[in-house]
């Protein structure tokens, strides 16, 4: 399975901020948002990774992140010339899905909860259908809603309903066979002009291919992409992290966990930041993961 991160559009509800620097690179608490859907796609063990974005900030992304060798990844990036919906990723996409399996994952989406890796490892192996990520809200009204019946199918789904079905909200985080790229092709755009992923949604519900995965209690899903979410998201991140000694989304630590780079990589990657806070993490995990060559 190969990934995708959708990190374009204007970040029109965060401006001014946005007039200079893409949303997606803001800070969530103590590193760049961008770090939060990345680290869900190396928990969901994906190595090949394309990130989408406006072609004015793809160079920094690319200055950040570069080609992902560092962490045991391959990072690959592509142009959205104008945000025409997040179906569009699809067809952006298609040279590097090369018929393959895929996750999509918004830029802006953040995930966490516990054994969420071996949750997301275990529908990976997706080979026909789609599989969405839903979780509670208290105002479906906002969002697109998924309905299940009593043996957990996924049975409806609806964009910002009036009266909601039930309060499992469809997240931003969707595992789709090789279908989706002819799929997205196929679609015909909202009157908006853009490309829709309900759409897409609906039309493996009506091939009865959709199943629904409810994150519920234990998982906690945030949607940075206001003043008041990202604050929020930052007030959560830096409460788990403080209190449990831990740092969420710490690229260098998953890679290491993972098996794609050594002790000693993960070592001295920190160091590169070892007058942060974070750089002192990685550094001290690469320490307690095993014996170290290159350290002093």
């Amino acid at each position: 399975m190969r990934g995708i991160i959708l990190a374009g559009g204007t970040g029109s509800r965060l401006r001014p901020v946005t007039q200079g620097v893409s949303k997606h690179l803001l800070p969530v608490y103590d590193k760049p948002m961008v770090y939060y859907p990345l680290s869900v796609l190396m928990l969901a063990g994906i190595r090949d990774i394309l990130v989408i974005s406006t072609p004015g900030d793809l160079p920094l992304f690319q200055r950040l992140l570069g080609d992902g060798s560092s962490l045991g990844i391959n990072l690959t990036y592509a142009p959205q010339a104008a945000p025409r919906g997040i179906a569009e990723a699809f067809v952006i996409a298609a040279p590097f899905l090369d018929g393959e399996p895929c996750a999509l994952v918004l830029g802006d989406n953040i995930f966490h909860g516990n054994h969420l890796s071996e949750l997301l490892c275990t529908h990976t192996r997706l080979t026909d259908g789609c599989v969405l990520f839903a979780h509670p809200v208290a105002d479906p009204e906002r969002y697109g809603i998924g309905e299940v019946d009593t043996a957990g199918r996924l049975i409806h789904l609806e964009e910002k309903p009036v009266t909601a079905r039930s309060n499992l909200a469809i997240t931003g985080l969707y595992f789709y066979d090789g279908q989706v790229v002819d799929i997205a092709r196929g679609l015909r755009p909202s009157p908006r002009g853009e490309l829709e992923i309900t759409d897409i949604n609906l039309h493996y519900l009506a091939a009865g291919q959709a199943r629904l995965v409810n994150l519920g209690r234990g998982f906690s899903w945030l949607d940075a992409g206001t003043y008041d979410s990202l604050m929020d998201a930052g007030q959560y991140i830096q409460t788990l992290e403080r209190r449990q000694g831990i740092r969420i989304a710490c690229l260098e630590e998953i890679a290491l966990r993972r098996g794609y780079i050594s002790p000693d990589d993960c070592y001295r990657l920190g160091e590169r930041l070892s007058n942060s806070p974070y750089g002192q993490y990685v550094m001290d995990t690469a320490h307690s993961a095993g014996t170290l060559v290159a350290a002093p």
